[in-house]
């Protein structure tokens, strides 16, 4: 797997005639949100769009990969402003400056994932939920694959790509060596985990 890269100071020539990768963990919320986590992730991507900009020294993003979209350019950017109105602004600049936008899932495979997802959060008795988890993981795992070999067969050689997905999914590809791998995550990240944590401790006492 590639090494993680620093993205704080990057050196241009020490990355110019490589393929980058520039990963963020994606993050949105529904209209019923809390008011204070929609601040916080409002932020977070505020923060990302700064973060981009810095390493962006390194390379300008020519690709840009986003995790739950089948269709690419105009289409995509569609289909992303109903998903996540804050990755679809910053992926949005982006198509302007000149990237493309590829499209990084196969429909025929992200509908029964997202499928057998939802019947994993409904299922009550351990037999039945073994059996679900055992389609799940296969298919999970083909998504993966898909995944990994669409974004390796996109970058070209000393290309810089985005990828907008979540960690989850992002510790799961195995990138070649030859990928320089830089992680965007902005300090209101981990604000946002240990929000997520302490409510769910919350809702547990109740």
């Amino acid at each position: 797997m590639a090494e993680l890269a620093e993205i704080k100071r990057p050196s241009v020539d020490s990355f110019s005639n490589r393929r980058k990768l520039y990963c963020v963990p994606n993050i949105y919320f529904r209209g019923d949100t809390h008011k204070e986590l929609r601040e916080l992730v409002e932020k977070y991507w505020s923060e990302v769009e700064k973060q981009l900009q810095r390493l962006e020294m390194a390379g300008k993003v020519k690709k840009v990969f986003c995790e739950s979209l089948y269709l690419e350019g105009q289409k995509g950017l569609k289909l992303l402003s109903k998903l996540n109105e804050y990755a679809y602004r910053i992926v949005k600049v982006k198509v302007e400056e000149g990237a493309e936008l590829v499209a990084l899932e196969d429909k025929r495979i992200l509908g029964p994932f997202l499928d057998w997802r939802n019947c994993l959060a409904v299922v009550r008795t351990g037999e039945v939920y073994e059996k679900v988890l055992k389609f799940f993981r296969d298919i999970y795992n083909r998504r993966i694959e898909h995944i990994q070999k669409v974004i390796e067969e996109n970058i070209e050689e000393t290309e810089a790509a985005l990828l907008i997905i979540t960690d989850e999914e992002r510790l799961r590809l195995q990138f070649p060596s030859d990928i320089e791998i830089f992680l965007v995550t902005p300090p209101t990240y981990d604000d946002i985990l240990r929000w997520l944590r302490d409510n769910l401790k919350k809702k547990a006492k109740e």
